[in-house]
């Protein structure tokens, strides 16, 4: 699990941070005062969700009203007030993962993300962007409602929400750039109309790539909410018991809650997501910018070097071509400096003809060695026409902050503060 000693908990931040209750400062009458025209707009007009938009941008009056009218148009545009009575299309329905299952020890929602089955490219394929985020703009409008009924019941303020993220089987696939630029729309929905809405983030399950991803989504997030991600180790599920009674927790998660079947996975409160069948597909693919166009002549090839420094890196490409197939392979560079046919490279994704000027082709693979990789467009076995090739391609590097105390960890247990503010 990331390469860590069993038990270990790595954590983004300091869990005093994230756990500490709210500060006890009072509203500033002129921030009140500011916006008294978009107050009836707003789900709640009391002091403490007021301070959550102060909050969030340090107390500065002109950048909390700017953050907070923005929000009120935002709810415009989704029809807040009525989102939790849309139904989403059905692909969305049945294949976001995720739900609402439990409270916390102190009577907060608990959301569980369930990252592995989900099929980000089934999903963009079949479904708008706009009713992705509008789905899941209606997942943070019912949690907050939850958090209002918990208050009621409780009789004390309920404002934030933890979240359980299972990364278990997070792969490549979940590298695909579209799917990693439109969850960085998702969370940047949530940073900016829920602050202060996020208690902690347990990440669970979470594999050697983890950090590659991590890197991609964490400049969505702000400062605040990273040092609320926590990566856990085996010992997981005591964490989660320790923050969480175990008749809230599902069995698939070392609790015992059930659904009224028995089921351990609870899935009428949690979706666990799955492959989109291609019945759903409106689309074959996404509109993609290239950042490289060349010509590789009939009976050649064209190389593309790339140096990998440190191994956990991944390389993400997407290319297309014209008027005809053209072939792709990615090959490790037996002696550096100079130029080798394919023969003499250590073979590492073995070269196919791909039909890319039907079908776009995208793909990833992670680096386990350092070197000099190179993705080679072939074009050797044509005699008669050159082709035109339009390609992007990108070096993932892992967090460098994780990636480098999880490398000291070693065989150490404990838990080491990581510092994610670069």
């Amino acid at each position: 699990m990331l390469g860590a000693a069993p038990g270990t908990t790595f954590r983004f931040g300091d869990e005093a941070t994230s756990a500490a209750p709210l500060t006890a400062v009072p509203l500033s009458p002129q921030f009140r005062e500011n916006i008294k025209d978009v107050l009836p707009s707003l789900p709640s007009q009391d002091d403490y969700y007021l301070l959550k938009w102060l909050r969030a941008r340090s107390f500065d009056l002109p950048k909390s009203e700017a953050m907070l009218r923005k929000h009120v148009e935002v709810r415009k545009r989704m029809d807040a007030d009525n989102i939790v009575a849309w139904e989403a299309p059905e692909v969305i329905r049945k294949y976001m993962a995720g739900g609402m299952c439990g409270y916390d020890r102190e009577g907060s929602p608990i959301w569980y993300d369930v990252i592995g089955p989900l099929d980000p490219k089934g999903l963009l394929f079949s479904a708008s962007k706009q009713d992705l985020l509008k789905n899941k703009f209606r997942d943070c409008e019912l949690l907050r409602q939850e958090c209002e009924k918990q208050s009621q019941k409780l009789g004390k303020k309920v404002e934030m929400v933890l979240m359980v993220y299972d990364c278990e089987g997070l792969g490549l696939k979940h590298l695909w750039k579209p799917a990693v630029e439109a969850y960085g729309e998702l969370l940047s929905m949530f940073e900016e109309n829920y602050p202060e809405s996020l208690k902690r983030l347990f990440i669970v399950k979470a594999p050697k790539i983890f950090p590659v991803a991590y890197n991609l989504v964490k400049h969505f997030l702000s400062e605040d909410t990273r040092k609320k991600v926590m990566v856990l180790g085996s010992n997981w599920k005591e964490v989660l018991q320790k923050y969480i009674d175990p008749s809230q927790i599902p069995v698939e998660y070392g609790g015992t809650l059930t659904d009224p079947d028995g089921n351990p996975k609870c899935p009428s409160k949690i979706n666990y997501g799955g492959d989109v069948p291609k019945q759903y597909y409106v689309r074959d693919q996404l509109a993609q910018p290239y950042e490289h166009t060349v010509v590789v002549n009939r009976g050649s090839s064209h190389q593309v070097e790339y140096e990998i420094l440190a191994p956990g890196c991944v390389l993400r490409w997407q290319f297309k071509s014209e008027g005809a197939d053209v072939g792709f392979g990615v090959y490790l560079k037996t002696k550096v400096g100079e130029r080798q046919r394919a023969g003499d490279m250590t073979e590492v994704l073995p070269t196919q003809r791909y039909n890319a000027h039907m079908v776009p082709e995208d793909g990833s693979l992670t680096c386990s060695t350092p070197g000099i990789y190179v993705l080679r467009f072939d074009n050797t076995y044509s005699y008669i026409h050159a082709k035109k090739v339009s390609y992007s391609v990108e070096v993932l590097l892992p967090d460098a902050s994780s990636a480098q105390q999880i490398q000291q960890l070693g065989d150490k247990l404990g838990e080491v503060a990581l510092d994610h503010s670069a």
